[in-house]
């Protein structure tokens, strides 16, 4: 499956830069979010580097035979009707777990959104792992693993230093991504 992922790489001419070395439990924080094509994308560039992360996705389409699939390449469903910690659920599945990342769009929308959810960054701080910075540039066609960011507790500045990896970046949709 690997070779297959780096082939259809290089045939759409996308390329992976940055950290070689990612944790092997971390959150990998996703932007820019804007299209529905950032989720294949995002799991060919992770097949490709031999990795498999996993994803938060909503409950809806978690139907027959979607939710095969999506078990399948790691999607966990989230219910957004339940008033349960997905926090508290995401760190007890990390403390059980040698190996565990969960990339999350901070965004959490493919429309317009200037106010980032904090869920990546709860999550991050309440399993004490670090966060890695995934950037899927369009405009260069690069998939850029930018850094790894441990939360320090304070989350705006955090979250400013977060973003400013960020700058620069060309979403698919440019007009639906904000900072």
């Amino acid at each position: 499956m690997r070779s297959i992922c780096k082939f259809i790489l290089r045939l759409t001419g996308w390329k992976i830069t940055g950290l070689a070395d990612i944790p092997r439990k971390c959150v990998i924080c996703v932007a820019p979010h804007t299209s529905n094509w950032d989720l294949p994308l995002g799991l060919v560039v992770y097949k490709a580097m031999g990795r498999k992360a996993s994803f938060l996705i909503k409950r809806e389409w978690f139907f027959f035979p979607m939710n095969l699939i999506f078990n399948l390449l790691g999607g966990i469903p989230v219910d957004r009707s339940r008033k349960t910690s997905l926090t508290d659920q995401m760190s007890e599945i990390y403390a059980k777990n040698d190996t565990f990342q969960l990339a999350i769009t901070p965004e959490a929308t493919r429309k317009l959104n200037n106010e980032w959810k904090m869920g990546f960054y709860y999550i991050a701080l309440a399993a004490n792992v670090p966060i890695v910075i995934a950037i899927l540039d369009y405009g260069k066609k690069e998939a850029v693993f930018a850094g790894v960011f441990m939360p320090s507790g304070d989350a705006q500045a955090d979250l400013e230093k977060i973003k400013s990896h960020y700058k620069g970046a060309t979403a698919k949709f440019p007009e639906r991504f904000s900072l």
